[in-house]
């Protein structure tokens, strides 16, 4: 199955410290992890939330997980039809990480008129994600 995860920055940063391949822990406020099924969605989130409080920047994943195992989180709708995610126990986060097939992929990026990170020519994201990248 195709998911999508808005994130913020810091998020962001933690995921490309990882290789791209897993999401960090969830905070101890944070009992859910909460991937989307649709881009739209995604969309909406990022922009309108992450991108609009500090550090102002919202950005979108699409990564790909083993269909087999999602079957055991039935998809909740949580507005209009469009509003369809998948809730996560934060404890299961680490085995969720386990069967991403790939690695997770940045496919839109937000930038809310305060951001004040450089961003890179190259790969139009904030220069401190590939130095994150670069970190490990």
């Amino acid at each position: 199955m195709i998911l999508y995860r808005p994130v913020g920055l810091n998020e962001l940063k933690l995921i490309a410290q990882s290789g791209y391949k897993a999401f960090p822990p969830r905070l101890p406020e944070q009992p859910i992890f909460y991937p989307v099924l649709n881009l739209e969605y995604a969309e909406q989130i990022a922009q309108n939330w992450n991108a609009t409080r500090p550090p102002f920047a919202g950005f979108v994943t699409y990564f790909e997980v083993d269909d087999e195992y999602l079957a055991r989180f039935p998809i909740q709708t949580v507005g209009a039809h469009i509003h369809q995610e998948l809730w996560v126990p934060a404890k299961e986060l680490e085995e969720f990480n386990e069967h991403i097939r790939g690695k997770i992929q940045i496919v839109r990026s937000f930038y809310g008129k305060t951001f004040d990170d450089a961003i890179d020519v190259v790969t139009q994201l904030p220069k401190s994600v590939i130095d994150a990248e670069c970190a490990d």
